[in-house]
Parts: C-alpha cells; structure tokens; sequence
C-alpha cells in the first residue's frame, strides 16, 4: 500500500486504463499542457501524445458532443469537465443523447463515456462554482453515477467507470483533492453499485457519499467517546445504489439519517430516505432524518458559505436528537 493524495490516485486511474486500451482517451479544457487545474491529469500529454491527451476549445457542448460521437463508434473517451456548474452546458448530448441511446437502438449501440468533473462548496468560490448537482443524474434513467470519498475507492471506481459499457458522470468534490489515503500497488477494481461500511456501529446509521463521509466519520468519532456507536455507510456509487447494503444496516441498527452536502429540496438524500422508510418501516424505531445543504445559493464570503453545507456539530446533533 502506498500513501498518495486522492488526485494522483485518479491519476493512476488514468494512466493505467490508457496504458492497457489504446480505445481510452481524454479531453477538455487546459488538461494537456497545464495538467488540468487540479492536477489530475498532470504527465499524460507527455506519456501519450495530443492524439489522446486533448486539450478543446472553451465549448463544453461540442467537446462533450464529441466524445458521444466517439463511444458510439468503440472510443472509449474521458471528458473533464472543470466544475458541475459548467454541465448544464451540456444537458442535451448526456440527458437525450448518452443516456438513451442504447434503449431506443434497441441495445445496438452503447455509449462507453465517462465524464468527470468535481463540485461541491469550498474556497469561497461563490455560487456559479460551488453547486452540488447530483440530484440531476441521479434522475436520469441511463446514466450511472459515482462519488467516491477516499483515494482507493476514487481509484478502483474510475478504473470500473472506464471499463464500463455505460456513461458514467463521475463527480469529485474540489476538497478531496489533496486529502491522502491507502492505495494498493497491484491492480484492483471497485465494482460500481457495492456501498461500504466505513465504520460499523450498533445504535444508528449514516448514510452518506463523496466530501460528507469524511464529516460523518468525523462525528462518528466524537460521538464514540461518548459511548454512542455509529454505523457510517458510504455509498460510493448513487447510481446503482446499493439498497441491501443500506436496508440490513438499518435492520441492525433500527435509526436512519442520510447527509449529503447538496440542497435539501430534491435531493437525493430525500429519495434514500423515502426508499427507507418504504422498505425498511419495521425496522425503523425512529422516523428517517435528513440532514442536507440549505435551499440556498452558495455565498461567496468563506462563513456564510460554511453555514449553508452541514458541520460536523450539525451531524453530532442531528444524531442525538435521532436518538
């Protein structure tokens, strides 16, 4: 195992899948020459050309429409796209095009693209570049999505993304970035759909996914000197959501809160919730708590920004009040 930043572990992602299929490539904005703004894609250009390193104009709908082209003929494309705010630029080639494309060819034509892109608030970056916009994909039927928390699932999972027959959004959160962890050397794979227990517990259960595990496990712990067990499942992948791995840990521990940093309205931390309380109601000793964004834009100032995601204090509470 080798200690390495979340940002160089989607690097080796990269690297590796590129290394093995000369169908994988990558474009967008500024990721050749300057390696993407965050570094991701930093020594690529160098290792495998501007045939399949590709640094595009500032149009993220004809790049993007591009790569839809590309899956459809047995590319294998990676697009970046520098902040979900800048996909809805590019709604009509995922949601019309990408997504449906294999259902109304009646299965005779696949689209094996992945688009990555980060979101999420921090740095003060103000509304346009700070959305959590999840709850998009998350609705549209054909399209799998993931949000890994940890470089070794932001690894093994972009690594099954690529491979994958299907588009795959694949959404990084722009404070994981530099956050390190646990990779292996030899190859491996996360399967999309498997959620994990990132700490077990026996008196309730967090649901959770990409930046908010981290806080979740940080309130886990607090809470744990208190003799309070907290059972923290990290998604991983929205879409396929891993249902079972949810229901049994909510059979076990009869409580339920899911946190996620986008808006409560219309989330996906509501649609979780009422998956729970649809399939899980005998098991439940409490009602399902939600704990979420505000239903507010993102401000630019740093301490009005903090208050409109959840804090660490924000989970402790909402637990003991659960329970």
């Amino acid at each position: 195992m080798a200690e390495i930043m979340y940002r160089d572990a989607l690097r080796q992602a990269i690297f590796e899948e590129m290394e093995k299929d000369p169908t994988v490539f990558i474009m967008g904005e500024g990721i050749a020459g300057r390696g993407g703004s965050y570094k991701v894609t930093e020594g690529l250009l160098k290792e495998f050309g501007s045939g399949r390193v590709v640094d595009t104009p500032l149009s993220e709908a004809t790049f993007t429409g591009a790569a839809v082209g590309a899956a459809l003929v047995g590319m294998r494309p990676i697009v970046e796209i520098l902040f979900v705010d800048f996909t809805a630029l590019v709604m009509d080639q995922l949601i019309n095009q990408a997504a449906k494309y294999e259902f109304m060819s009646g299965g005779q034509g696949k689209v094996p693209m992945v688009l990555r892109t980060q979101g999420g608030a921090g740095n003060g970056l103000a509304g346009q570049h700070s959305q959590s916009l999840e709850a998009l994909y998350y609705h549209i039927p054909g399209l799998k999505l993931v949000m890994p928390s940890t470089p070794y699932d932001a690894k093994g999972l972009l690594k099954a993304a690529i491979r994958d027959d299907d588009p795959v959004i694949f959404l990084e959160h722009k404070l994981l970035y530099m956050t390190t962890g646990e990779v292996p050397e030899e190859e491996y794979i996360v399967r999309l759909g498997q959620a994990e227990i990132k700490r077990a517990g026996e008196d309730i259960t967090v649901v959770t996914y990409s930046y908010m595990t981290l806080k979740c496990l940080e309130a886990a712990e607090a809470l744990a000197q208190e003799g309070i067990s907290v059972e923290v499942v990290d998604l991983r992948t929205l879409t396929p959501l891993d249902k079972s791995t949810i229901l049994d840990s909510v059979e076990k521990t009869g409580k339920a809160i899911v946190v996620n940093e986008a808006v409560k309205r219309g989330g996906v931390g509501g649609d979780i919730a009422a998956m729970i309380m649809e399939e899980a109601y005998d098991d439940l000793d409490a009602p399902v708590m939600r704990i979420a964004g505000k239903n507010t834009t993102i401000p630019y100032n740093l301490e009005l920004e903090k208050a409109c995601t959840p804090t660490v204090k924000e989970i402790v509470e909402g637990i003991l009040e659960l329970l």
